[in-house]
């Protein structure tokens, strides 16, 4: 469904992404393991076309992404919850969400009814500002907008960086939902290994720019882990 097929990808002069090659199964969750700086958030970006650009081939459902423009990855069904959230601070719950029903293919401007099943807290606050949200009430918002957007894959980076422990399990829990119920393709760039283990089908392990290991995530070691993650 999704293929990477030997990128590259820069920022400017910097060459960051080399030679990646990668299949994303559909229906599955890939966790895109590694330390900081190793490449995981530009993976995403790269995606979505937010790098300054790249060389090889992205396909999906049989397009090539590669030189598209980042509005028509979004509509082809590519939705985007980067690290930090970037929630519009000034834009209310109910205007953030709504931001990402643009990218939907049938005109639909609606916030998803499986919102206010996952979160409650931004039905019923829909016109406070999404700058007053805690970090975990604006990763929820981003969820929220991700999904506006109806898509067939989501891009977690990072999903519980910085938020309170007693929302971590909580947005655990709907990553798994919507892959097992929605039937969601997930990639998530993830540094807690143990939820990698729990939500994950496969996984993808990052070096210095490369995909150094993939496979079904039982092939996880504790050696592997600690080769290519313990600082």
């Amino acid at each position: 469904m999704l293929m990477f097929a030997n990128v590259d990808s820069f920022y400017d002069r910097s060459h960051i992404l080399h030679d990646i090659c990668l299949d994303v199964p559909l229906g599955k969750i890939m966790a895109v393991l590694g330390r900081n700086g190793t490449g995981k958030t530009t993976l995403l970006k790269t995606l979505m076309g937010l790098t300054d650009r790249m060389k090889g081939q992205i396909r999906f459902d049989d397009i090539d992404l590669g030189q598209q423009p980042t509005f028509l990855r979004a509509r082809a069904g590519i939705a985007y919850v980067p690290q930090g959230r970037e929630i519009i601070p000034d834009f209310t719950i109910r205007d953030n969400i709504l931001m990402g029903a643009f990218a939907r293919t049938d005109g639909r401007r609606e916030i998803p009814p499986l919102v206010a099943e996952l979160f409650p807290y931004l039905i019923n606050n829909l016109d406070r500002n999404g700058g007053v949200l805690s970090g975990g009430q604006q990763q929820q918002l981003a969820i929220a907008r991700a999904l506006a957007a109806n898509p067939k894959v989501i891009l977690l980076d990072e999903p519980n960086e910085g938020i309170q422990p007693s929302i971590v399990e909580e947005i655990e829990n709907v990553i798994v939902r919507l892959n097992s119920e929605l039937g969601l393709t997930v990639m998530l760039v993830e540094q807690n290994v143990s939820f990698a283990r729990r939500a994950a089908h496969r996984f993808a392990m990052m070096e210095k720019g490369r995909v150094v290991a993939t496979g079904d995530i039982g092939e996880l070691s504790d050696g592997m882990v600690h080769r290519h993650m313990a600082v």
